[in-house]
């Protein structure tokens, strides 16, 4: 690279990285560092550009990974790179003007480097990369010899929490601060906290979010292993040593990213007035990397879906969730559970002044209200979605804050978005939306008050005009809508089950529910029983032709049991299935019915009212074994309120019949109406949940991380299609 702008073209030949992949040597005080570290990169500015850039890297990489054991050039790089570090951290001291520039470059250039490493080695090979020592010197390898991998892990750490104290607005009374303040009064005019604060801010947000992303490129080893890594030297570094002091202030630090939401400096921004001898140091810091270096801060990866290609405004938050994601699903060794996991099940409210568990040393304290703020203003992505999921079960100090949340509709309304355009999403991120419902609904104070919140102009629903409705009527029109496309389209018995367990820990708290959401709940069951009826009559035309002849006699369908199908051809044994799976959900659907009508029939007549209008949907059901106990309520109340319309009179209008149902609920004795025990369903993950959740976060990494491409024919984790 060097002094002069380069091209992604001209990066095989360019001398400076020949050199780097070079057969001589390069010793870490070389002034050839300076020159490699000082360039203006024009960096790519779409997919395409990204994977240029892998494949001109490649070249250069394929000469390092071949000659760096005999030149430790790659080592070399780095003990630069943290040696400009350190130069970050020091005040008055510093002699080195470049060191914030050259440190991100240096970086920018190990990043690339180590991303095309890992593609194509193990990690013990290439730990042998990060250990070469000269064997000429003096010193020797050994017990003493520094473990660079860990040394450049724990830099990366350091930088990402530490780098934002050096925001002017936060620090200005730091030593670094005030020497720069002074270096800029001596060459310029006008007002030096402002300008120079951008310019540092600038700068600072690029290399925290080159720190990120270097991060998530040292663990993404795992994308090119189909099984999930249980045991990998990455990851015991980050759960071990040195980097484990760190643990609660870079989840700190991330999820503060992810909740600042904080726009990454424009391109081409000159923060200083150029010299008219070419401008000084800060103007040559300012410029070349607001000009050369922002473009790729701005970029998803190669292969991303539509949403994942929309603009990135805060691509340091976005990359911050997304490591925040993979370090929380790292696998437990066998002797240390996962501290990053740790630290996001344990932290708390800074208004909770309760004291900190001794069990666990990562907890620390986050304002709650710009956590809850941040998670509902983003979850139109996958991942914001996901550790909203994470949060809720696995964190019970937000779980409660949540749900203690008087605007609650402010989470809830864009979860309802997912599913309701789930023609739009992914499978994976359906199912995260529903399982936030699933919790969620587990808590009765939550069903009694979504009911309780008013809805105006709900846009985004087309099948009617809602221009007023509660939020837990909206709640179960979105849910029924979901289930109606499930039973169409996917056919996925674990997207039934969390649907139907949702309503059905809601039933006991239904309130003056919409007339259309009480329309719904009665068609969803006229739409299960058309299709019970239909899977009957295969079912039944498949055991007559087992039985060869249509006059033989059939047992009674009630009474089929799996085992009696196990003669039956494998056509005529899922018949059977789905004629079972079918009765399970209707039976569901007729358990939630009967809950409403037992705990709260006096406060839903449009159920009652829809109830009656399609009363004869229920008669087929009456005697069928495995629902005749479940009918018992609802043919009481059918045949109650049908018998008062009776007495009132034919042609009634809508409102005198909602009417008599409003006055006979009142009347009907509620020891009439048989109990049965409170529906209730809890969330729990199935065994070995990394099984499912590291694919599907590397999947939301591959797809949206920004300035990351991985050619997908190394992709071992998961296929393209996957989510």
């Amino acid at each position: 690279m060097g002094a002069n702008s380069s091209s992604i073209s001209e990066l095989p030949e360019n001398e400076y990285l020949q050199k780097l992949s070079g057969s001589e040597p390069i010793s870490e005080n070389d002034p050839f560092w300076n020159q490699l570290l000082s360039f203006s990169f024009t960096t790519p500015t779409n997919s395409a550009d990204l994977k240029l850039l892998e494949e001109a890297t490649i070249s250069v990489c394929k000469s390092l990974v071949e000659k760096n054991p005999r030149t430790g050039n790659l080592g070399s790089l780095i003990k630069v790179f943290l040696s400009r570090t350190k130069e970050l951290k020091i005040s008055a001291e510093c002699q080195n003007h470049l060191f914030i520039w050259q440190a991100h470059n240096a970086l920018f250039i190990i990043c690339c480097l180590l991303k095309v490493f890992i593609s194509r080695m193990s990690e013990e090979e290439l730990q042998l990369h990060f250990t070469y020592e000269e064997k000429a010197g003096p010193s020797s390898c050994g017990a003493e010899c520094e473990d660079l991998i860990e040394e450049l892990l724990c830099c990366l750490i350091q930088l990402i929490v530490e780098i934002p104290l050096l925001y002017p607005c936060q620090h200005t009374d730091s030593n670094w601060w005030k020497w720069l303040c002074s270096w800029y009064r001596g060459r310029y005019s006008g007002g030096v906290t402002s300008a120079l604060g951008y310019a540092v801010r600038d700068i600072t947000y690029s290399i925290s979010l080159e720190a990120v992303t270097t991060l998530i490129v040292f663990l993404s080893c795992q994308l090119f292993h189909k099984e999930i890594l249980r045991e990998s030297i990455i990851h015991r570094y980050l759960m071990h040593g040195r980097c484990l002091p760190y643990t609660s202030r870079l989840v700190k630090t991330l999820l503060y990213n992810f909740i600042r939401q904080e726009r990454s400096p424009p391109p081409g921004t000159h923060v200083f007035q150029q010299q008219t001898d070419g401008g000084g140091l800060l103007y040559g810091i300012a410029s070349g990397v607001a000009t050369g270096l922002w473009t790729v801060f701005t970029l998803g990866g190669v292969g991303s879906k539509a949403s994942a290609q929309l603009e990135q405004c805060s691509p340091l938050a976005s990359q911050s969730l997304l490591l925040l994601l993979v370090l929380a699903n790292l696998t437990d060794t066998p002797d240390t559970p996962n501290p990053y996991r740790q630290a996001i099940m344990s932290f708390k409210n800074t208004q909770d002044n309760t004291a900190f568990s001794s069990s666990n040393p990562h907890a620390f304290q986050i304002n709650f209200n710009s956590l809850y703020t941040a998670l509902c203003d983003q979850q139109k992505s996958d991942q914001a979605t996901l550790l909203l999921y994470m949060l809720l079960h696995q964190n019970s100090n937000v779980r409660t804050y949540v749900l203690a949340r008087t605007d609650i509709e402010n989470l809830v309304l864009p979860i309802l978005e997912i599913l309701y355009h789930v023609e739009e999403r992914n499978s994976h991120h359906v199912y995260m939306a529903l399982i936030i419902l699933l919790i969620l609904t587990e808590d009765d104070g939550f069903n009694r008050s979504i009911h309780e919140v008013i809805l105006k102009n709900i846009t985004w629903y087309a099948e009617r005009v809602l221009t007023e409705i509660s939020l837990g009527s909206l709640l179960i029109l979105v849910v029924i809508r979901t289930i109606q496309y499930n039973m169409t389209r996917t056919r996925d018995k674990y997207l039934h089950t969390n649907c139907l367990a949702a309503l059905a820990n809601m039933s006991a708290q239904f309130r003056s529910l919409h007339q259309y959401a009480a329309q719904r709940i009665i068609s969803l069951f006229s739409l299960l029983s058309k299709k019970h009826n239909k899977v009957l009559e295969q079912a039944t035309q498949s055991l007559r032709g087992s039985l060869g002849s249509n006059d033989s006699p059939l047992p009674d369908y009630h009474f089929w049991e799996m085992s009696d199908c196990l003669h039956f051809s494998e056509t005529k044994l899922r018949h059977a299935q789905d004629l079972n799976v079918i009765e399970e959900v209707i039976r569901m659907m007729l358990e939630i019915i009967n809950s409403c009508l037992t705990n709260s029939l006096h406060h839903n007549p449009n159920l009652v009212y829809a109830l009656l209008y399609k009363r004869d949907l229920f008669e087929q059901f009456r005697t069928h074994p495995s629902f005749q106990d479940i009918m018992q309520n609802i043919d009481l109340v059918i045949s109650f309120f049908s018998s008062r319309l009776e007495q009132a009179g034919a042609e009634l209008s809508v409102e005198r019949v909602l009417e008599i149902i409003k006055q006979g609920a009142v009347a009907l004795p509620k020891d009439r109406l048989r109990k049965f025990p409170e529906l209730k369903f809890k969330y729990v993950e199935e065994e070995q949940p990394e099984e499912f959740f590291i694919p599907y976060v590397w999947s939301l990494v591959y797809n949206s991380a920004v300035a990351l491409y991985w050619n997908p024919r190394d992709i071992q984790l998961f296929t393209m299609d996957s989510g």
